[in-house]
């Protein structure tokens, strides 16, 4: 048998049999999940580890977020209160809680865009893995099986 066969409507793949269609994706997505990662997936998990505020401050106003992180508290140390000609946004808590806010200060912008990196790797991630499992199942599976 090849890697891949369709036998009596159920799916054969990689060496499991009796594969429904919905299993037959499953195992693609598994597949393309371990093929695709790499050191831009530690990092991007790394950044978001990094950003999360799980260093606690004293001192913090009514209404701040709590806490601070450990990308922002090595940022500022580095950049030591140097200014930027413009304010950037920055953004600031987990969804549905992000603020956004603008600022001057290079080691507050750089902290805090740290973690929104990390975020978005992880999202490109998963859509060019979803994108090559969808486009490799199309390309296995039975016309009535297919996707779109």
């Amino acid at each position: 048998m090849d890697t891949v066969e369709e036998l009596n409507g159920t799916y054969f793949y990689d060496g499991t049999s009796n594969l429904s269609a919905g299993e037959l994706f499953f195992w693609i997505m598994i597949d393309e999940t371990l093929d695709h990662f790499g050191i831009s997936d530690i990092s991007a998990v790394t950044a978001i580890y990094m950003g999360s505020n799980n260093v606690t401050v004293a001192g913090k106003l009514a209404g701040a977020t709590p806490g601070t992180s450990v990308a922002s508290v090595y940022s500022r140390r580095l950049f030591r209160g140097r200014m930027m000609p413009v304010r950037l946004p920055t953004w600031v808590g987990f969804p549905p809680n992000t603020k956004r806010i603008m600022t001057l200060k290079l080691g507050t912008f750089v902290g805090r865009t740290i973690p929104v990196l990390g975020w978005i790797i992880l999202a490109v991630d998963v859509s060019t893995i979803s994108f090559k499992a969808v486009n490799k199942y199309n390309t296995l599976a039975h016309p009535s099986d297919r996707i779109w």
